[in-house]
Order: structure tokens, then C-alpha cells, then sequence
């Protein structure tokens, strides 16, 4: 079977060749899914994408049209796809629903502890051999409350481990998680709560109508002052400006991103020579209390194989038509 893949980048053909082994006919396509780059597909039933692939009603039509009849998705977030559209057309659509929380969890930490230890200065002023600590000074992780919106498995990851450093875990969603109730003593609450009283908020949740800019001025007004943020879920998850506004009056002390509101023309690329246009990312830049990576969080060895391995397993599933649990 002839598949293409979107959005290639060596890593996804490293382990899904390493996850192949010669089953299929794996095309592998730089370009990103959109309505210019359907035409690759030409000639194939089945496609694979990204994060940041376009699979709105349009470009699902137009896969209708030259017989894509079904989608895998290289990761757990489907916002990118016109679910209803695709259902409507008979295109299925599969994600990988787990593939490492570990992997983001960890990034998130590792952020937290980035911003609040302020390391990327340090090593900035240790290498121009400036060993004054004037500017560095930090806060106790231990007694902090950290606020976790959205407790599925990165979050309760994420409740884990600042449960070891000694914080208090404030937790926001609609589901209950029982275990992490009774091992990290989470204090479940409602959204408002959770903001006026984290030290520490960090962001779980999938990107639909109803967290879309859930992270907005009102939010930031309802917290307290010095708060650290961390997203690693969705960038409109947050509202930028606003996070932005929230720099400049001291009401966000520590911001640290892996995802933009406006990354899919930016990010996954190198544009070192190009010329920058996207003026709120630039803000962002200027901030010295602000920590950004380029959506690098599910980047590791575990992650990328898992990954991998279910996308395979998708298409093996559909070409006996017989789908597995991560079909949506």
C-alpha cells in the first residue's frame, strides 16, 4: 500500500521506516497538507500529518476527490481535522491517543525549573566568564501550589512529580482523577480558584470551542501576582496578547511555551535567514522571563518509536479494514 506522509521530517523517517519493515510504500513529502499539496497524494488511499497540517472541510474534500480514504495522525491532538466533515465524506481518521506522557510532563518541568532558576541566563553570563549571581536568584519549588488545568495522563505525570518536590496540587477538570487524589492529596476545584491561588499554573487540555483563549485577560487578571505559566498543550489555548500584557505589568513573572498561537507557519523549520514578520513572537523574544521551544516536547527516543508503532498499526489495521482503539 501507498501511503504519504506530510510534514516529513528525518525523525519521522527514521522510525517509521525502523517500523515498516517493507509492508508498505512509505512516500515521504516535506511539504505540509494544505490545499496546494493535495495533489501529492494523487494516486493513494491513504495519508499521514501533523500537528499542524491543514484537514479543514476544504482540503478534506479535495482528498475526497482523488480518493484518500483514510487520515493517521502522528500524535494525539486532532483539532486539525473537520471530524464531522471527514465522517460525512467516509474518510476515517485515527491519532496515537498515548505515546510517552512522560515526554511532555518532563518537558514541562523542565521548563519550570529553566524559568525559576533562570539557567539560560547563567549559562549566558558563565560563558562571557561573568560569575556575578546578582540576577539569579530563584524560589523554593517546595511548599509552591501548582495549579494543573486538564489532569489526563500528562497531568497526572506532571502531579507526580511536583508532588515530589513538596508542592501542593490544585487541579482543574472536568473529570476526576481518583488516583491522583489519593497519592499526590490533589485538591480538585473550580477554574477560578485554581487561578486565584497557583503558584504555578500549567496547561493540559485539547484545543476546542470551549478552551479556545482559556487563558485570557480575565484569567491573568484572577491570579496572583509573580505566577509562573506554562503551556506545552495548544498555543490558542492561550490568548498571547494577553499573556503578553500580563509580562508588562508584573502580573506574569515566568512564561514558558512550547506551543504558539500562531506556529504553524514558524514553527518545524528553519527560518535563521529569513525575514521575521510575526511581531508578537518577537515580543515574546524580548522577554528575559520568558522560556520558548519549538514544540519539542514529545521529541524523544520513547516518544518518536510509540508514535511510530501506532501509526504503523494503523495502517496495517486499515488495510485488512479492521481499526484498532485509536481510531476517532
Amino acid at each position: 500500500m501507498k501511503i504519504a506522509v506530510y510534514s516529513t521530517k528525518s525523525y519521522d523517517k527514521q522510525y517509521l521506516q525502523s517500523c515498516n519493515t517493507n509492508k508498505h510504500s512509505l512516500i515521504f513529502l516535506e511539504e505540509a497538507l494544505s490545499l496546494d499539496t493535495v495533489s501529492l497524494a494523487k494516486e493513494m488511499q491513504v495519508i499521514s500529518i501533523f500537528v499542524n497540517d491543514d484537514g479543514s472541510e476544504l482540503v478534506l474534500k479535495a482528498l475526497k476527490e482523488i480518493g484518500i480514504k483514510h487520515i493517521a495522525i502522528r500524535g494525539a491532538g486532532y483539532d486539525q481535522v473537520d471530524l464531522l466533515c471527514a465522517q460525512k465524506l467516509g474518510i476515517t481518521v485515527s491519532h496515537v491517543p498515548k505515546y510517552s506522557p512522560y515526554a511532555i510532563a518532563e518537558h514541562v518541568v523542565t521548563l519550570m525549573m529553566a524559568l525559576n532558576r533562570k539557567i539560560v541566563r547563567a549559562n549566558k553570563k558563565v560563558e562571557g566568564y561573568n560569575f556575578n549571581l546578582d540576577d539569579l536568584i530563584g524560589f523554593d519549588l517546595n511548599e509552591k501550589k501548582v495549579g494543573i488545568i486538564g489532569c489526563g495522563k500528562i497531568g497526572a505525570i506532571v502531579a507526580k512529580i511536583v508532588h515530589g518536590f513538596g508542592c501542593s496540587i490544585l487541579v482543574y477538570d472536568t473529570v476526576r482523577n481518583e488516583e491522583v487524589i489519593k497519592q499526590y492529596q490533589a485538591e480538585y476545584c473550580n477554574l477560578d480558584y485554581l487561578l486565584e491561588n497557583s503558584d504555578v499554573i500549567t496547561l493540559h487540555t485539547p484545543l476546542n470551542e470551549d478552551t479556545r483563549h482559556l487563558i485570557d485577560k480575565t484569567a491573568i487578571d484572577k491570579m496572583k501576582k509573580g505566577v509562573m505559566l506554562i503551556n506545552t498543550c495548544r498555543g490558542a489555548v492561550v490568548d498571547t496578547q494577553a499573556v503578553i500584557d500580563g509580562l508588562d505589568n508584573g502580573k506574569i513573572a515566568y512564561f514558558g511555551m512550547d506551543v504558539y498561537e500562531y506556529e504553524k507557519s514558524l514553527f518545524f523549520k528553519d527560518h535563521s535567514k529569513d525575514a521575521h514578520s510575526d511581531t508578537l513572537f518577537a515580543r515574546l523574544l524580548n522577554f528575559e522571563n520568558v522560556l520558548i521551544t519549538g514544540h519539542q516536547a514529545f521529541l524523544t527516543d520513547n516518544a518518536l518509536s510509540n508514535i511510530a508503532q501506532t501509526t504503523m498499526d494503523s495502517f496495517d489495521a486499515w488495510s485488512v479494514n479492521k481499526f484498532s482503539a485509536t481510531e476517532l
